[in-house]
């Protein structure tokens, strides 16, 4: 994001995480770093140390995509950290922004809002929140940067205590920021992000060194909310089909479990005045 070498400069990030057992390499001896030396990448790929190493210093920019696949092979490259391999590569036409404007489709809105028992929130590729139902407003409620949830991640005070696996959701974050990129390495807003994130964040630009790659499709938060305690939550994200630019992500809690009932107290201390009254009328006595 933002590099004049970007390729050559994912490329030392991505060798740096390889280490020799992990290719089946002697560790060897005298290594300055952990990681797989560029004469290694080189042959492990089939290439010429000196064609590997001006790909490194940005003196040959266009790989073939047989270069590339090699590359991805021995850097032990998942799907997501593949196609960015080859979105950094390839000049070419980008493909159309996926934004929309930050516009949600039509209907969607009433869609999440009748989704009441489960928190739902929809983000652009920066992480900046665009839209959520009650639950999902309610979920990210009292922090400084409720709104967007990368600089939550990072930069609110609150945020180590508000996440209670905050290295992993920290980790994640990370690598769907680049997983964003793929489209569009050069994307204004993305880059924006990344410039003032590596710049207010030593535990950002530490993460983003390591040049991971996956988009957040589904997983687990355990989240620690100032008005109900602990949730324990499972997620799965979407992209609308008319807005593939913007993320939508369902939180949703296991049946029977005490993060379903705090998740209903939250509903109800959250609710519109006139919700919360029929939620009590209906509500048999005990």
């Amino acid at each position: 994001m933002g590099e004049a070498n970007r390729l050559g400069e994912y490329l030392k990030a991505r060798r740096a995480q390889v280490t020799p057992a992990d290719v089946g390499l002697p560790p060897g001896g005298n290594r300055r770093v952990p990681g797989l030396r560029r004469e290694e990448v080189a042959w492990l790929a089939g290439l010429s140390t000196d064609y590997y190493t001006r790909l490194e210093q940005g003196r040959e920019q266009r790989p073939s995509a047989s270069v590339l696949n090699a590359l991805a092979r021995t850097l032990l490259l998942e799907a997501d950290a593949q196609q960015y391999l080859f979105a950094i590569a390839v000049p070419g036409p980008q493909a159309p922004a996926r934004r929309g404007g930050g516009r949600l489709p039509e209907g969607l809105t009433d869609l999440i809002d009748e989704w009441s028992a489960h928190p739902v929130v929809v983000a652009d590729e920066c992480y900046r929140v665009v839209a959520a139902n009650q639950l999902g407003r309610a979920l990210y409620a009292g922090h400084a940067y409720s709104d967007d949830l990368a600089r939550l991640v990072f930069l609110d005070p609150g945020a180590a205590g508000f996440y209670r696996d905050w290295s992993a959701v920290a980790s994640s974050t990370v690598a769907g920021i680049r997983a964003s990129a793929t489209r569009d390495p050069d994307d204004t807003a993305l880059t924006a992000l990344v410039g003032d994130l590596s710049v207010r964040s030593p535990e950002f630009a530490s993460r983003w060194a390591k040049g991971e790659v996956r988009e957040k499709t589904s997983g687990a938060l355990r989240l620690r909310h100032p008005v109900v305690g602990d949730l324990d939550l499972g997620y799965q994200t979407f992209r609308p089909g008319a807005a593939p630019g913007l993320l939508l992500k369902v939180y949703r809690a296991a049946p029977g479990t005490e993060t379903a009932d705090n998740l209903a107290v939250l509903g109800s201390l959250t609710a519109p005045p006139a919700e919360a009254s029929r939620r009590r009328t209906d509500t048999p006595p005990s």
